[in-house]
């Protein structure tokens, strides 16, 4: 199956999303990207992550993802947990911090800690960080609501770095000094 990309537009700049669908098969989200720029570094990141991607119409269910960010970026509330992901690629580990952070509504945070304590492992916040550094899926996957312990904002590799993060929390309205506002 190819794998087929789409750049759009959003309030932040343009965004991207990889997909993958046989025929009669519902699409799955195999990569998003946080906006950039311009639509030329979004191609260009696609072209790195994956090689023989090609650009292409969106199929409906896929339109759908694609409005459903769009309004994220404009402030809007959207819950995107029920977007259809390729995980097959990703550890076990990753997979269920995916899980947990999924259930996360917007405007609401949680800790590193917090989320390693949902999985049973209290011990394993950076653990987490290091998932989420590596999330391929962002914002439907949305790492920029988990905070550091103290609640700052920690890290955020993606472009923009922690910027983005305050700029997305602001957009939803959540407040970077108190995680925990989600009850896990």
């Amino acid at each position: 199956m190819t794998v087929r990309f789409t750049v759009f537009g959003t309030a932040l700049g343009a965004g991207g999303l990889a997909w993958r669908s046989a025929p009669s098969a519902t699409a799955v989200v195999v990569r998003s990207l946080l906006p950039e720029r311009d639509a030329e570094r979004v191609r260009a990141t696609f072209a790195t992550d994956l090689p023989g991607a090609v650009e292409d119409d969106p199929p409906a269910e896929v339109t759908s993802v694609i409005e459903r960010v769009a309004a994220l970026f404009r402030g809007e509330p959207v819950d995107l947990s029920a977007v259809p992901l390729d995980l097959a690629a990703v550890p076990a580990f990753p997979r269920r911090v995916y899980e947990v952070v999924l259930a996360v509504p917007a405007g609401r945070t949680v800790t590193y800690g917090e989320v390693a304590a949902r999985l049973g492992e209290p011990g394993a916040a950076r653990a987490v960080g290091r998932a989420l550094g590596a999330n391929r899926f962002a914002p439907i996957v949305p790492c920029h609501r988990v905070l550091a312990a103290n609640g700052g904002l920690g890290g955020f590799s993606a472009p923009g770095g922690v910027a983005t993060k305050q700029r997305l929390l602001a957009l939803e309205r959540a407040r970077a000094e108190q995680p925990g506002l989600f009850e896990l």
